[in-house]
């Protein structure tokens, strides 16, 4: 047990220490805090040049309470709870795997540091692109995890920080789901993850950004905003009711395993879900709904 404290409390002083590395501009590119603020500004100025719905405020429905959830989720979070869950879970994974003489070295199928940069990149993209797919169809199709998405899906318009406007269990079931995969495929440095995250971040920008773009014959591979409306369609068919486009930043497993679904142009479609006039509207209550429910 004495083991697993020491592994929160160096977790909560290393990234407390990494947030503060962040304000001061002391990294570089894996500056999280200033890269997320600027990705932000650059869509946003998009939204303003380029706005789909023409009628819509760059000051948007909840644009503040997003805002307020970009940062929490993507900074606060980490230091309240997923960096020491994270810790201390694949601690427990190893010691579990220990007791059968096992490690997660036995588990890995490739030496990924063998390959070459781009490749490396590719396959670490693609791999937790697809994982994440899969999760985020079953946070539609669980009637318990979808108690705790509501929370993203209870946006009324879109705009770029709408991307990050979830509920805090919902890294815990993606990181979770993640472990495994890339423990097979484990070797990643730290610059690896931080240009796919930049990346998978700008793409979430624009999916929920006030834009009218699908990136042409890219719309086939690249999550794009004319797709990612319908993901947040209150009316959906029958069929469809599990919902539509789960793409996170590829289209591509949605046109594959049949998912997608753009029947016409969204951009004045109704958000949200059934029973939605009654979800909470303040960042305190939407937290605590999946847990009273």
């Amino acid at each position: 047990m004495e083991k697993y404290i020491d592994i929160i409390k160096t977790a909560y002083s290393d990234y407390w220490n990494y947030i503060k590395q962040s304000v001061l501009m002391e990294l570089n590119w894996e500056n999280y805090f200033y890269g997320l603020i600027a990705i932000s500004l650059i869509v946003w100025a998009l939204e303003a040049i380029f706005p789909w719905r023409k009628n819509q405020s760059l000051f948007r429905k909840d644009f503040w309470l997003d805002t307020f959830y970009m940062f929490f989720n993507f900074f606060l979070l980490n230091l309240i709870v997923l960096i020491a869950l994270s810790n201390t879970a694949a601690a427990l994974f190893n010691d579990i795997l220990g007791l059968i003489n096992l490690s997660v070295s036995n588990f890995q199928l490739i030496d990924i540091n063998t390959l070459p940069f781009g490749l490396r990149i590719l396959i670490f993209f693609i791999v937790v692109d697809f994982v994440q797919w899969w999760t985020h169809r079953l946070l539609h199709k669980s009637e318990f995890l979808w108690n705790f998405h509501k929370v993203h899906h209870s946006v009324k318009e879109m705009g770029f920080a709408a991307h990050l406007r979830y509920h805090w269990m919902e890294p815990v079931v993606y990181n979770s789901l993640k472990y495994i995969p890339l423990a097979i495929i484990g070797g990643f440095s730290a610059q690896d993850v931080a240009l796919v995250h930049f990346f998978n971040i700008t793409i979430g920008h624009l999916n929920h950004a006030n834009i009218s773009w699908d990136y042409g014959w890219l719309k086939y591979i690249l999550n794009n905003p004319k797709m990612h409306i319908w993901h947040h369609s209150k009316a959906l068919p029958e069929e469809r009711k599990y919902g539509v486009n789960f793409g996170i930043t590829l289209s591509l497993w949605d046109y594959i395993f049949k998912t997608n679904y753009i029947p016409y142009d969204g951009r004045d479609i109704e958000l949200g879900f059934e029973g939605d006039e009654t979800f909470p509207e303040d960042f305190i209550s939407q937290e605590l709904y999946p847990l009273k429910k």
